[in-house]
């Protein structure tokens, strides 16, 4: 069975219009007008809303509105309309023309993200909403892209914290809080709130935040200016170097994210492949066929950035490239039509 099909040029050009749209309108609202959420808060027992927003300099900020009443509802509502208006014409376009969207739950979480400025903090969005999103940049379709109900998010966390401004805050968990879906904080050891979010109701919807790994191991960390507490994950690292844009959307509108580079994407799902434990192997499965789907493609597409991804991960250690050795032994096995060993046979001995 082909592991994708191609999108036809008007799906193509609808998502390259898509994205230059969308570019060109964050880069205006991030010169003329600001670009951030509204929120509830209730104080003394009253609720009032407020707007909340990243300013040039990376201070979160937040703007009095009102009590909350009908006509500061009907205000917050309008502008969360006009907002994505002009836009969603595109994006039904290039939806009507087989460009894969995101499921509505998952945009609202995404999008809430980017108006408090995750990716503008170098957020970066992983796992499955990453490699459907790869569909669309490189003008394909899926066909073995089951829907995740997760949707993972990496930042650099502590080793990338540096690059960041000093001022910088980003308020993550005010951010999920605000969209009142249920999500709440799971608890880890400490008592502490952990790095997943999930909503009691609905077990199967989470949200994962994941970083690189540091001295103190994979215990779960606050991160300071984000606000929120990350799962330190191995390898994580390799994944979020070269990252690159991309827009994701449903019929509601439209954001930009930061995703991985393609390749890398694919031979980290290699690497974390013989991480999985025997309770994950539907997960373990789940990450060969989306490295085997996009091997295929950048083989034939962009085969040197395979091979430069390539050398850059076994170029990291023994560990490193016996995990790699490990996954490339299972993806051969289970897409043995890749030749994955004879292509990358030099690298692997």
């Amino acid at each position: 069975m082909p592991r994708y099909s191609e999108l036809s040029l008007s799906a193509q050009t609808a998502y390259a219009q898509l994205f230059d749209a969308t570019l060109a309108s964050e880069l205006s609202r991030s010169v003329g007008s600001l670009r951030g959420s509204f929120a509830k808060k209730t104080v003394k027992g009253r609720e009032y809303w407020y707007f909340q927003f990243t300013d040039l300099g990376g201070t979160l900020r937040q703007l009095y509105v009102g009590p909350d009443s009908e006509p500061v509802r009907a205000l917050v509502a309008e502008s969360r309309k006009s907002r994505d208006e002009p836009l969603v014409p595109l994006v039904r376009s290039a939806i009507a023309l087989g460009c894969t969207s995101l499921l509505t739950r998952h945009f609202r979480v995404v999008r809430r993200l980017a108006e408090h400025g995750f990716f503008r903090a170098e957020g970066v969005l992983v796992g499955t909403h990453a490699f459907l999103t790869y569909g669309n940049i490189l003008g394909l379709k899926w066909t073995e892209s089951a829907r995740t109900q997760d949707v993972d998010l990496a930042h650099a966390g502590k080793s990338l914290s540096l690059a960041l401004p000093s001022t910088l805050q980003v308020d993550t968990h005010g951010a999920i809080e605000s969209l009142r879906a249920g999500l709440l904080p799971i608890g880890g050891l400490s008592g502490k709130a952990g790095p997943s979010y999930l909503n009691p109701k609905d077990p199967d919807f989470r949200i994962d935040f994941l970083t690189t790994l540091h001295r103190g191991g994979n215990v779960p960390f606050e991160h300071r200016q984000l606000r929120v507490a990350m799962q330190p994950m191995k390898f994580m690292e390799y994944l979020i170097e070269n990252v690159g844009q991309a827009v994701v959307f449903c019929d509601e509108g439209v954001v930009i994210v930061n995703i991985p580079h393609p390749a890398r994407y694919a031979l980290h799902k290699l690497l974390v492949f013989g991480e999985r434990s025997a309770s994950l192997l539907q997960k373990a499965r789940k990450d060969l066929l989306q490295s085997a789907a996009l091997l295929d493609y950048l083989k034939v597409a962009r085969v040197w950035d395979v091979e430069e991804a390539w050398a850059d991960l076994i170029g990291r250690g023994r560990g490193w490239t016996a995990r790699a050795r490990q996954g490339l032994d299972a993806l051969a096995k289970a897409a043995p039509d890749l030749g994955v060993k004879e292509w990358l046979r030099f690298k692997s001995k």
